[in-house]
């Protein structure tokens, strides 16, 4: 095995991880021309600085911004070397926060915070594995820098070759931590791109990280494809009725609480390919919408679940969950009514989309009260999900009905799922991993297996090939959409043949983040490099 300081992956991810890049700080917007010196300062482009050039993300900070570096070879033919840059906060690692982003002197102090404090399993793991040569902790340094080094290795190996087919591009992108601004903006340039440089962008390769917290055989993997992330939402209107009266009302929280219960680990939401199994449906969030106390029932409850698909789309999410939601109310309200000796009738369950048409109907000055609502939402820079509950109860005022009812929609940005298509790029990309695999996990002794899905959220589902067809279904039924989410006029999602093959490791996104050295440096830009080489000579 290599050691730390001889490999190129090594020296990169240092070097990347050194600079601090929360997303939304200071520190994530600075990245971008930090990377872009370091690129011009290394021999990889010494000399063809026009090859290394930014790519603007709208929205927030000013200086956000992608970063492209093109290695040229021989034709147009390109594979695209992707990841993201910005990380999650640094706040958990408490006294050892200045040595977070220092991976070579985080790892004797946290090891010896461990040997001392080591409480859970997790935090004992974490213990033996540091006291050893094969893992190094940082902020950053698993979720994605090494996988960003291991690109920009493989390229320095590519580049030794005077006689290499194709080019390479790489593109590092912001934001991926909270709604992949970074990764739709490098989507929606990419044909433009191509078209000015003279690519024809063939595939790509992301380089996001994988967590096994046993010997690595879960963790060594390239995905085809990757599941998507839907945030349906609902908002449960009752009738609300002071509580010594309580036989004349309907319960919004009861009503919300029997459908959490029936919608949790739905099998009717579960996805499964092969052996792959997509995470159960759960809710993340759920609230009554009163202001304080009073003895009266709340009218209304807001809530909204993670969905994980596979290949389902929206509109088939967005069916299923009506379904759950019709048979949840038809049984509440028997049971109540079975209770109070009275028939209480139905509960209507519509969607955001068909609440909002009725809105319109109602005449220019409801359409735009509420556009107007969804614009004020989005000034105030809440979360989407808290604006899709104000735009959705303002619906629910304009629309003029009363409850009880159940309206659906979607909460937040859609992550869609992404497998590789029929298409002859996409072919060849699948091949080209296949034998990859099995030539670099036999060069190094180790294993490496094919998955269908990564599993976890990632800028796959824009840059790689989703369906876009799906959008509308999305934009219709989410409040915030041209507001609170700006979806690009022209192409949104790349198209491109993308699969995942990135470093290993555990707990990203926690102080015990920390990085399997030796696939990360050795087997990883290998493995790239040689998924690369194989779709861009065949």
């Amino acid at each position: 095995m290599s050691t730390l300081q001889d490999t190129s992956a090594a020296r990169w991810a240092m070097a990347l991880t050194e600079i601090q890049s929360v997303t939304g700080t200071d520190g994530e917007a600075g990245f971008a021309g930090r990377l872009v010196g370091l690129l011009r300062a290394s021999s990889l482009f010494a000399g063809r600085h026009e090859d290394i050039w930014t790519v603007p993300v709208p929205g927030g900070h000013p200086e956000r911004a992608c970063v492209c570096a093109l290695l040229r070879g021989r034709g147009t033919r390109t594979v695209v070397l992707t990841g993201h840059f910005d990380t999650v906060g640094l706040d958990d690692y408490g006294e050892l926060a200045p040595l977070a982003c220092r991976p070579e002197a985080l790892k004797p102090a946290l090891a010896e915070r461990l040997r001392r404090e080591a409480a859970t399993a997790a935090e004992r793991l974490a213990s033996v594995d540091l006291e050893g040569p094969d893992f190094l902790p940082g902020r950053g340094l698993l979720d994605m820098k090494a996988g960003l080094a291991a690109g920009l290795a493989a390229m320095e190996d590519a580049a030794a070759d005077p006689d290499q087919a194709g080019n390479l591009l790489f593109l590092a992108v912001p934001d991926e931590e909270v709604n992949s601004a970074g990764a739709r903006a490098a989507a929606a340039a990419l044909v433009e791109l191509g078209r000015e440089r003279g690519l024809d962008i063939v595939a790509a390769i992301n380089l996001d990280a994988l967590v096994d917290d046993g010997d690595g055989s879960a963790g060594r993997a390239v995905a085809l494809g990757t599941i998507g992330k839907l945030l349906p939402s609902a908002l449960v209107v009752g009738r609300a009725t002071h509580a010594s009266d309580a036989f004349r009302g309907v319960g919004a929280c009861a009503l919300a609480g029997a459908l959490a219960a029936e919608v949790e680990w739905a099998p009717e939401l579960l996805e499964r390919t092969g052996g792959e199994t997509a995470a159960g449906v759960t809710l993340l969030g759920m609230k009554d919408t009163k202001q304080g106390y009073n003895v009266t029932t709340p009218e209304r409850v807001w809530m909204f679940w993670n969905v994980m698909t596979q290949r389902r789309g929206p509109g088939e999410v967005l069916g299923i969950l009506e379904r759950l939601a019709d048979r949840t109310a038809r049984t509440f309200m028997d049971r109540l009514g079975e209770r109070s000796g009275a028939a209480l009738g139905g509960v209507p369950v519509l969607t955001f989309d068909a609440l909002r048409r009725e809105v319109e109907g109602r005449g220019e000055a409801a359409a735009e009260a509420l556009a107007a609502t969804a614009r004020e939402a989005a000034a105030r820079g809440i979360d989407l999900p808290e604006q899709s509950r104000i735009v959705t109860e303002r619906a629910w005022d304009l629309s003029g009905r009363s409850g009880p009812a159940v309206v659906l929609g979607f909460a937040s940005m859609p992550y869609l799922a992404t497998s590789l298509g029929n298409d002859p790029d996409a072919r060849r990309l699948e091949a080209a991993c296949a034998d990859a695999v099995a030539a670099v996990a036999e060069r190094h002794g180790t294993s490496i297996r094919l998955l269908q899905f990564f599993p976890g959220i990632s800028d796959m589902s824009f840059l790689g090939q989703a369906d876009e067809g799906a959008v509308p279904v999305i934009a219709m039924n989410t409040p915030p959409w041209g507001a609170g989410i700006v979806w690009p006029d022209g192409p949104a999602l790349g198209g491109v043949p993308i699969v995942n093959a990135g470093p290993w490791g555990r707990d990203y996104h926690t102080r015990l983040e920390r990085l399997s050295v030796p696939y990360a440096f050795d087997v990883l830009p290998d493995l790239v490099g040689e998924i690369a080489r194989r779709v861009l000579s065949s």
